[in-house]
């Protein structure tokens, strides 16, 4: 907005000798080539408006000068420029006495003791700015001297002294700000904090755009009494269907904290690269296929936790995994048949090396759509999937599958009944390779699995509308019967001792994925109602399966789910499991939510048993809540709380508020967090930590994502671990 007033000037002017302007006032004197317009002057360009008390214009020298309370006004906006304007419409200069600009997107306004401008420069004396009433501003930022560029609007303030009503705060040599959302190169806002272990906190970034298509985001760090490092982002836009980014950082600890917490590493590294393509084939090969094919890489690599940790001082975006997958995701889809590729590493950051752990480098899959043949009574389709199983240091193998469903279906009484018959060819085939880590174990053996099995479905659906409700119901009965098997090989000699589930974890089991399809009954039930705008008031579903082997026979556990909207701010979810067995939930998570204009309340529990009496971890009990309150305008109130009641151990708590007015909030937030950490005897730890938050924000220069908006203290360890 800036700019249109600086150009509203340099436009008049210029119109005076080559456009049509018409200039209004009291009186108007001419004499020679000097034009005198005093008492309520107007000069029109266009849409463009210019007022002053007098104005005087030479033809020789093309300067005009504007005295007394100048305004520029197009359409309702009025900007006051000053007391005194000269305009040298030959050389485009414009000088201003006093000088004061206000940006209505952004509400700040700046005034200056003198200022002046060459296109495209405007260069401001001593002068504040700020995002507040001018009478009583809260904050205000004075400087010794800017300068405003107009085509790229934006503004650098040297000696900047920032107060809060009269009290200084803070300075700094230079600070610079865009008047608007345009990518440019420049110093974004520090980000500090302060911790007791870590001490002061300090994070400078540098963004470079100097192109469309690419930027580059700079951010070295220090923690005074830790050490300090560099984390970078490098993001791409390479075509129009194309993306992506590389993250990558290292962090330098020193000695004495390295000695003292007992960490595993000195030195954290690691980068991070995405990419995606939306037409890969095309565009790199110059084809013009008419399937779709895309290209997805995510690829992750660090030496331990504190990589992620260190990279923010974001007290949310801790690590919670010592476990990192690298995957790249290929794949070309046609209307009938589907190609695709995939690639999966895995790391563990616990291990020294991860030399024996299992990789999946590709796989490679076929999938060829349903299809229909007797007027849609029978359908078929194809799905085919070869896995390459790798690792530097034990067995490998080259494991394919083949599934191929075969369906017949029909309806009967006027389609209130659909009966369909499944028949499903499976089989499987390993070839091994490499060496054998236990030489208790014989050498295995290639081998091939082939089953075939059957399924009988009954169904039916009935909905009804009624005056402002639809109900819909949906029942049946699903039969599977286990057909004839074939083994050899691997799955012959192993498979009496692989289908124990205890024996799962061993070495001779881990390419023994094979599940066995039982003779069983599958009952379910659903039914929705929807109100009359066709949203969804309550869904509830049974589900239970009958087992008819001989020895573990019997009804199998009980599935119930339920999503119910209670009113239009309550909704109550439930998903639960029932063990016949043990006479006990295998699971029973609930969660209810209420949102309105003020509230957003979320609670919900979590709770899981395997009944697994050798392992400590086999029940869980997991409470998670959070709560957001909006009393009016200006108030938010925030709580959040993660608790393992199992452990009887809080996994992190948030509580504070926020202020917010117009050009400036204020917020205090106290967290908790258990944040992991990898000690120097190679085991997954973690930390307690207990932070203040300090929100002071000065809009518009400070965002609520980022910038400089918070200051953070973290208070002493309640443990030293936990």
């Amino acid at each position: 907005m800036f700019k249109l007033f600086v150009y509203l000037v340099l436009f008049a002017a210029y119109a005076i000798s080559s456009d049509k302007v018409e200039v209004y006032a009291t009186t108007i004197d001419t004499k020679d080539n000097i034009i005198k317009a005093e008492g309520e002057v107007v000069v029109i360009y266009k849409d463009y408006y210019l007022s002053a008390q007098r104005a005087v214009y030479d033809r020789n020298s093309s300067e005009l000068e504007l005295f007394e309370n100048i305004r520029a006004t197009q359409g309702e906006n009025i900007k006051l420029l000053g007391e005194y304007a000269k305009l040298n419409i030959a050389n485009k200069e414009r000088t201003f006495m006093p000088f004061y600009m206000f940006e209505d997107k952004s509400n700040v306004w700046l005034s200056g003791a003198k200022s002046y401008s060459k296109e495209p420069n405007v260069d401001i004396k001593s002068g504040i700015t700020s995002g507040c009433d001018p009478n009583n501003p809260f904050w205000k930022m004075e400087f010794s001297s800017a300068d405003y560029n107009t085509e790229t609007m934006w503004l650098n303030l040297y000696n900047a002294r920032i107060y809060i009503y009269d009290i200084p705060v803070f300075y700094t040599p230079y600070f610079g700000y865009s008047l608007d959302t345009t990518r440019r190169t420049g110093v974004l806002p520090p980000m500090v904090g302060y911790s007791d272990k870590e001490g002061f906190y300090y994070e400078q970034a540098l963004f470079i755009a100097e192109q469309n298509w690419w930027d580059l985001e700079l951010k070295p760090q220090i923690r005074t009494n830790r050490g300090s490092g560099l984390y970078s982002t490098f993001r791409f836009v390479d075509s129009r269907v194309s993306k992506g980014s590389l993250t990558a950082g290292y962090f330098k600890e020193k000695e004495e904290y390295f000695l003292e917490n007992e960490l595993a590493n000195k030195k954290h590294y690691g980068f991070n690269f995405l990419y995606e393509n939306s037409d890969v084939i095309n565009q790199w090969f110059g084809t013009n296929f008419k399937g779709q094919s895309a290209l997805y890489m995510d690829i992750v690599n660090m030496n331990d936790v504190d990589y992620i940790n260190l990279s923010t001082n974001d007290t949310t975006e801790n690590a919670t995994t010592t476990q990192l997958l690298s995957k790249i995701n290929l794949f070309y889809n046609m209307n009938d048949n589907y190609i695709g590729a995939y690639f999966k590493y895995y790391k563990d950051l616990n291990l020294d090396t991860n030399e024996e752990t299992l990789q999946n480098l590709p796989a490679l899959h076929y999938h060829r759509y349903i299809d229909t043949l007797l007027k849609d009574h029978f359908l078929y389709s194809l799905d085919v999937k070869s896995n390459n199983y790798y690792r530097e240091v034990g067995k490998s193998a080259i494991q394919t599958d083949i599934n191929i469903p075969l369906t017949l279906q029909t309806s009967l009484f006027d389609e209130f009944m659909h009966l369909s018959y499944g028949s499903n060819i499976y089989a499987q085939h390993t070839n091994f390779r490499g060496d054998v880590k236990d030489l208790s174990i014989d050498e295995y053996n290639n081998g091939f699995f082939a089953r075939h099995d059957h399924l009988i479905t009954a169904s039916s659906q009935l909905t009804r509308a009624f005056d402002e409700i639809t109900h819909t119901i949906d029942f049946g009965a699903q039969y599977q019967l286990a057909g004839s098997e074939f083994e050899d090989g691997y799955y012959e000699e192993q498979k009496d001792y692989c289908s124990i589930k205890e024996n799962r974890t061993e070495d001779i089991c881990e390419f023994y994925n094979i599940s066995d399809v039982k003779e069983n009954l599958q009952l379910y039930f659903s039914h929705y109602l929807y109100d009359i705008s066709g949203k969804q008031v309550f869904y509830h579903r049974l589900s239970q399966n009958i087992s008819y082997e001989d020895v573990e026979g019997g009804a199998e556990e009980l599935e119930n789910e339920l999503d119910y909207q209670i009113t239009d701010n309550i909704n109550f979810y439930n998903n639960m499991f029932y063990n016949y067995d043990e006479n006990d939930f295998s699971k029973n998570f609930n969660k209810i939510s209420y949102v309105n204009s003020s509230f957003n309340l979320g609670l919900s529990h979590m709770y899981k048993n395997s009944f697994d009496i050798t392992d400590p971890e086999s029940e869980i009990s997991y409470i998670t809540s959070s709560l957001k309150y909006k009393y009016d305008k200006h108030y938010s109130y925030n709580f959040k709380l993660d608790y393992d009641l199992q452990r009887s151990e809080k996994k992190s708590f948030e509580v504070g508020f926020l202020y917010q007015k117009r050009c400036w909030d204020f917020g205090l937030t106290y967290l908790e967090n258990n944040r992991p950490i990898l000690n120097q005897y190679g085991e997954s730890d973690s930390v307690y930590d207990r932070y203040i938050y300090v929100t002071i924000r000065l809009k518009p220069i400070m965002k609520p994502d980022g910038g400089l908006s918070g200051f953070m203290f973290r208070l002493p360890d309640k443990s030293e671990t936990n």
